[in-house]
């Protein structure tokens, strides 16, 4: 059969964009299928919509607790911390989920519209005088930077250093960021002494932010404790900056490289909303995330035994012919729109409503006041299996900001 030849583990195959004639093949021919691992004990690859959807939905069968990467690390790297909410299942996972669910409500996101729009505009102001920038790095990656670091509470002094610990996290496997296994966990370690420090401050003195908030709740009658509260830190901070920046540079990416859907969205801007959700789709901003089987068990006629690594491939699933008509077109009208880059079940994106807004925004305001963005250069990819992000992205302002 085709798929026992089919690789989409080697991150190289992720440099000029996913692998989607591999995930296609795997969906018609292997859809739960048994993919060799070089350095590792291999996994199933998971590249159906129902089946990615239903493993989801049952953690009590598929847990998260056992590693949400591919690799599996030695005793104590600091990829697998158990203190990271990402990696707990039910019930701890609930009971932590509900400390910073409260911060993360539409409702309550829906109370920064006006200052994401405020900088939005900066950054765009910014770019137009100096006739273009690098689109991911100085408008999508410093947008929800500045946005989440407010929401947390960090100095404004050290915004430069979350950025370096961001991009060198989830750069990690990319030869122009260089980072070494040891210094990842450096990285992760530095990232976690940090945190200590402004939990410690905050128990001194209390202010209006959400590292306050974290500081004064209590699971089951306890407070936090300065592992947990750095797990917290570390996964907002990441998963708040790097997944918007993705969603954002390559919405903007998929628009240049379609540009009758964006003339139709200038047409019709009502679209925006159902043009986010496209973009989600086409180009998700995380490509996988890792469950294992608690249990033997089956799916699809694949016995898959207890311990079992079992990779969900968003990216595939976002593309399966059962459920989007025409799932290789990029179409800003599209609905429904099913897609499973937010997740599903109960490790679904705590910063769904975020997201959205920040890039609701964003994008009302580059279509309005740059409505001719071009491209001054290739977009060039990071070297990820992992995440889909841009590196960099040259354009120029074709017209003046308005």
């Amino acid at each position: 059969m085709i798929h026992e030849t089919v690789d989409v583990l080697d991150p190289d195959l992720y440099l000029a964009g996913a692998p989607h004639d591999r995930f296609e093949i795997l969906r018609r021919e292997a859809p739960v299928y048994w993919h060799p691992e070089p350095a590792g004990r291999g996994f199933w690859a998971i590249t159906r919509h129902a089946d990615v959807a239903r493993i989801s939905r049952d953690p009590a069968a598929f847990c998260s607790g056992r590693g949400v990467f591919i690799e599996d690390f030695p005793p104590g790297d600091m990829r697998d911390n158990p203190d990271v909410m990402i990696m707990m299942d039910p019930p701890r996972h609930a009971r932590f989920r509900a400390l910073v669910s409260k911060g993360f409500t539409p409702r309550v996101i829906q109370r920064l519209e006006t200052h994401v729009r405020e900088h939005v505009t900066r950054l765009i102001d910014e770019a137009c005088v100096r006739g273009g920038c690098d689109f991911a790095s100085d408008i999508a990656g410093k947008l929800p930077l500045t946005v989440i670091l407010e929401m947390l509470g960090v100095p404004r002094e050290d915004q430069e250093q979350m950025l370096d610990w961001t991009m060198r996290f989830f750069g990690a496997g990319d030869p122009d960021v260089g980072v070494t296994p040891e210094e990842l966990n450096a990285v992760l370690h530095n990232m976690n002494a940090y945190a200590h420090r402004l939990a410690e401050e905050r128990r001194r003195a209390p202010k209006d932010d959400m590292l306050s908030l974290l500081m004064a709740a209590e699971v089951d009658g306890q407070t936090l404790s300065y592992t947990e509260f750095g797990g917290f830190f570390n996964l907002l901070l990441t998963a708040g900056h790097d997944t918007t920046k993705n969603l954002i540079s390559n919405g903007m990416l998929a628009l240049i490289e379609h540009p009758d859907q964006r003339r139709r969205l200038l047409q019709d801007p009502s679209l925006l909303p159902t043009a986010i959700e496209e973009m989600l789709r086409f180009s998700p901003p995380v490509y996988y995330f890792r469950r294992s089987a608690v249990r033997d068990t089956e799916l699809d006629g694949q016995r898959i035994a207890a311990g079992d690594k079992v990779v969900l491939w968003y990216v595939s699933a976002n593309r399966d012919e059962a459920v989007f008509r025409d799932p290789q077109k990029f179409d800003v009208g599209r609905t429904p729109n099913e897609h499973l880059s937010f997740g599903m079940g109960p490790h679904v994106c705590l910063g769904l409503a975020l997201a959205r807004l920040e890039a609701r925004v964003a994008f009302e305001e580059l279509l309005r006041r740059l409505p001719e963005l071009e491209l001054a250069g290739p977009a060039v990819r990071l070297r990820s299996n992992w995440v889909s992000g841009v590196k960099s992205m040259p354009v120029r302002c074709a017209r003046p900001a308005g």
